[in-house]
C-alpha cells in the first residue's frame, strides 16, 4: 500500500484562504432536555475550551452531550462569515492564536459540527490552559475541491480534508481510493443530519439510542474521536442521503447524544456512488492523531 501522492492530485491548484472566529461560549438553551427515552437532564454540551477531552479519546461514555473535543471557534459577523469558517475549512488545517495569552500558538482543525456551526480546533494541553473564550483563532483553510487527476476516478468526491492529511490516509490501489477506517456503520443506524446540504458545511450522526449500537461503537469498536469509520449506502455528494451500493467515509469529530436520532458525529472526507471507486481496508489504529 502506497500512500497517495499529491502529484497525482490538483493540490497544487488549491486556493489556501484565511478564515476565522472566536472561542464560543458554551449554550444551553433550555432548562432540562430530553433523552431518546424520555429522561430529563442538565449536563455540559458544545462549545466553549474542553480541557479533558480531546482528540483520540473514546466518543462515548462522557457525562454529557454533543461534546465538541478541544477549542470550538465562531465567527460572529454576519451568516456569510461564518458560512466561510464552517465550509471551507477542512480536516488537518492549521490554525494559529492571534490574541490572549496563547497568542501565536498552532493548532489543527478537527471538524465542523452543523447545528451550531461550529468548528473544532486541536491543541495541545498547555495551549488550552492559556485560552479564553473570546480569544481570535485564523485558519489556513484549503482543501475543498481537491480532486484526482491521474488518473481520474469517475464519481468520487473529496472534500473537508486539507490535502498534505489526505495524501497520508490515502492510497491508490487499481484505479481505486482506499481509505482505513475503524468500523463500518450499517445505513439504518445514520440520523441527525440527514438531507442537509451541502455536507461540505455539515456533518452527520450515528444514532445511538439503540443499546445495541452503543455497545458495538463503545465496547467493541471503543470508537474514539478522530477516529476514520465508513458508512454503508450512503451518498453525500451533494448532502447527506441514502443510496443503496453508495460508499462514504468520515472522521468522528464530536462525543455522543442523549438525544432521539443523535450519537457521535461524522465529517465526511470522501464519498462515491461505486464502491470500486472508493474502497475501505479496517485498521483499528485508523485515528486523525496517528496521520497528523
Amino acid at each position: 500500500r502506497v500512500t497517495l501522492d499529491l502529484a497525482r492530485t490538483n493540490a497544487d491548484r488549491l486556493v489556501q484562504l484565511s478564515v476565522c472566529g472566536e472561542i464560543t461560549s458554551p449554550k444551553m438553551r433550555h432548562p432540562h432536555s430530553v433523552d431518546g427515552e424520555g429522561h430529563s437532564f442538565v449536563l455540559p454540551k458544545y462549545g466553549g475550551i474542553a480541557y479533558n477531552v480531546r482528540l483520540g479519546m473514546p466518543a462515548l461514555g462522557w457525562v454529557g452531550d454533543h461534546v465538541e473535543p478541544g477549542v470550538s471557534i465562531k465567527n460572529h459577523g454576519d451568516s456569510g462569515d461564518n458560512g466561510a469558517l464552517i465550509q471551507l475549512s477542512c480536516i488537518g488545517n492549521a490554525a494559529r492564536v492571534l490574541s490572549g495569552d496563547a497568542k501565536g500558538e498552532r493548532g489543527i482543525v478537527t471538524g465542523c459540527h452543523a447545528g451550531v456551526d461550529h468548528c473544532l480546533v486541536h491543541f495541545e494541553p498547555d495551549v488550552l490552559e492559556r485560552l479564553a473564550i473570546g480569544d481570535r483563532i485564523q485558519l489556513v483553510s484549503c482543501g475543498q475541491g481537491l480532486q484526482i487527476t491521474d488518473p481520474p476516478i469517475e464519481d468520487l468526491t473529496v472534500m473537508n480534508c486539507d490535502p498534505e492529511l489526505f495524501s497520508r490516509l490515502a492510497a491508490l490501489v487499481d484505479s481505486s481510493l482506499e481509505l482505513p477506517v475503524t468500523a463500518t456503520f450499517e445505513p439504518g443506524w445514520m440520523g441527525s443530519g440527514l438531507g442537509f446540504v451541502p455536507a461540505e458545511g455539515a456533518d452527520f450522526d450515528v444514532c445511538t439510542t439503540d443499546p445495541g449500537v452503543r455497545r458495538f461503537l463503545a465496547d467493541d469498536v471503543g470508537l474514539r474521536l478522530g477516529d476514520l469509520v465508513c458508512v454503508q449506502d450512503h451518498w453525500c455528494a451533494f448532502g447527506f442521503t441514502y443510496y443503496k451500493g453508495a460508499v462514504t467515509v468520515g472522521v468522528i469529530i464530536h462525543c455522543d447524544s442523549l438525544y432521539a436520532g443523535h450519537g457521535p458525529g461524522v465529517r465526511v472526507i470522501a464519498t462515491s456512488q461505486r464502491p470500486d471507486a472508493l474502497r475501505v481496508v479496517h485498521d483499528a489504529d485508523a485515528n486523525l492523531l496517528r496521520f497528523l
